[in-house]
C-alpha cells in the first residue's frame, strides 16, 4: 500500500478527496512527511480519516491542514465535530480556545492529546473544556497522562474542580515526576559516589570561606 500511495504521488496524481478517501483511516499512517504536506486542505472537507492511530509527527501536519480547511467554520458549533478527529495533533493554544467554547470534549479524546499540550493545561482549562464531562475525569486520575497532568498542578486548584483528584502539589512543595526509564549518568558509579560524599564537606568549606572574607 505504501508502494502504492508513492507511485501514484510520483506520477503527479494529486492528493486530493478521491484519493484521500482511497486510502482511508486504514492506509493514512503509511503517509510520508512529503506526501503529507502534499495535501490539498480542502480535501479533507470531504474524506473521512481518523489519524488517531498514527505517529504524532503525522497528526501535527495533519491537525495544520484541517485547521486550514476549516477556518472558515471556527465560529460555529459544528467546527469541534470537524476537528475532531484530528485534536491529537492540537497545539496547547487552540485547546484553550476550544476551552472557551463549550465543547464538552469526552474524556477519552481528552487523554489522546498531544501530550506537551494536554500538561500545558490548567485545572481551569481543563475544567472548561471537558464541560459536563468532567466528573469522568476522576476514573482517569490514576492512569497516564492524567496522573501525570495531576502531578504538575497545586493540590489547592484541583481542589476546586470538586470532583476528588488527588496528587497535586502542596503549597511550598514540588512534585518530581521520575521518568520510567532513568537516563544513564555518563560518569563512572565510584566518580558519582565520592562526588556526593564530599559534596557536604565542600559547602562547608565554601560557607566557612563566605564568612571569614
Amino acid at each position: 500500500a505504501s508502494a502504492a500511495i508513492k507511485r501514484y504521488v510520483e506520477l503527479g496524481n494529486a492528493l486530493n478527496a478521491t484519493a484521500l478517501d482511497a486510502i482511508g483511516t486504514r492506509y493514512v499512517c503509511l503517509l510520508n512527511t512529503t506526501e503529507l504536506e502534499a495535501i490539498d486542505p480542502p480535501s479533507l472537507k470531504l474524506a473521512s480519516l481518523d489519524p488517531s492511530a498514527c505517529s504524532q509527527e503525522t497528526k501535527n501536519i495533519l491537525y495544520k491542514k484541517a485547521k486550514t480547511a476549516f477556518a472558515d467554520q471556527d465560529h460555529l458549533p459544528a467546527y469541534y465535530e470537524l476537528i475532531l478527529p484530528y485534536l491529537g495533533g492540537a497545539p496547547a493554544a487552540d485547546l484553550k480556545a476550544l476551552s472557551e467554547a463549550n465543547v464538552n470534549m469526552n474524556v477519552s479524546t481528552f487523554v489522546t492529546l498531544r501530550r506537551e499540550s494536554l500538561m500545558s493545561l490548567t485545572p481551569l482549562e481543563v475544567r472548561d473544556l471537558l464541560g459536563l464531562n468532567l466528573p469522568e475525569l476522576a476514573q482517569w486520575q490514576y492512569r497516564s497522562p492524567v496522573r501525570e497532568w495531576i502531578q504538575v498542578q497545586k493540590q489547592s486548584e484541583l481542589d476546586k474542580l470538586h470532583i476528588g483528584l488527588t496528587g497535586g502539589t502542596q503549597e511550598g512543595y514540588i512534585n518530581i515526576v521520575t521518568p520510567r526509564f532513568p537516563a544513564q549518568s555518563s560518569a563512572p558509579l565510584g566518580t558519582v559516589a565520592m562526588a556526593f560524599h564530599l559534596l557536604p564537606a565542600l559547602l562547608l568549606s565554601f560557607l566557612m570561606v563566605s564568612i571569614l572574607s
